[in-house]
């Protein structure tokens, strides 16, 4: 899932001015965290409309980052969308580049800031566990992945600052270092450490599009 929190409201509110704006959730993981489903999307537009904003219109996509299922949906919005100067999209990253590539007479603002792939632990508490970078190595580490749950990406070990179990860079996360010993020591393969990861290759990660 793609972990996005809600940019700050004044700071939305100062890239939309006085224009009149239509506004765009997901129906998927902007939901889940809280940051672009109906709920939220109604909330601002009730905060938009007290700053006396017009607020032509909203919509929840299914989801934003589907641009077909984008195109079919927005065309129903036409009119509303006519009226508006500005579209603020309450989604990732990903699917405000999908409505900017279908609404190219709008500006297109993005209402949410893209964090990281993760995990729900429950509900409003979120985990990183992807750094979508092309190559995925966690078999090397007991299924877990250092390099999105590391935060200095240590590759060969724990770096030496972890404290009873915790991260020298934040004390709330747990060393991911820790978990992959007990791990592979619970499974009997500590052996497995022992052999030097390469560098990772970052040229992975550039592959910007894939067709089935």
């Amino acid at each position: 899932m793609i972990i996005t929190k809600q940019k700050d409201f004044e700071d939305i509110l100062k890239s939309i001015a006085d224009d009149p704006v239509f506004l765009i959730g997901c129906s998927e993981c902007a939901t889940v965290c809280n940051t672009g489903g109906e709920k939220e999307i109604k909330e601002i537009k009730e905060k938009l409309e007290n700053k006396k904003i017009n607020v032509t219109g909203w919509v929840i996509l299914d989801p934003a980052c589907h641009f077909l299922n984008d195109k079919r949906i927005l065309k129903k919005y036409a009119s509303q969308l006519n009226k508006a100067k500005k579209v603020v999209v309450f989604a990732c990253g990903n699917g405000v580049q999908t409505v900017a590539e279908i609404l190219t007479d709008l500006d297109i603002l993005s209402g949410n800031d893209t964090l990281f792939l993760g995990e729900v632990k429950r509900i409003g508490n979120f985990e990183r566990r992807c750094n979508l970078c092309g190559e995925c190595i966690q078999e090397e580490f007991g299924g877990y992945c250092p390099i999105s749950r590391c935060p200095k990406k240590m590759l060969n070990g724990p770096c030496g600052g972890s404290v009873n179990g915790k991260c020298e860079v934040n004390p709330d996360l747990d060393c991911v270092w820790v978990q992959i010993y007990s791990d592979l020591k619970e499974k009997g393969r500590l052996k497995s450490i022992e052999k030097i990861i390469e560098p990772k290759d970052w040229s992975k990660s550039i592959d910007m599009k894939r067709r089935l």
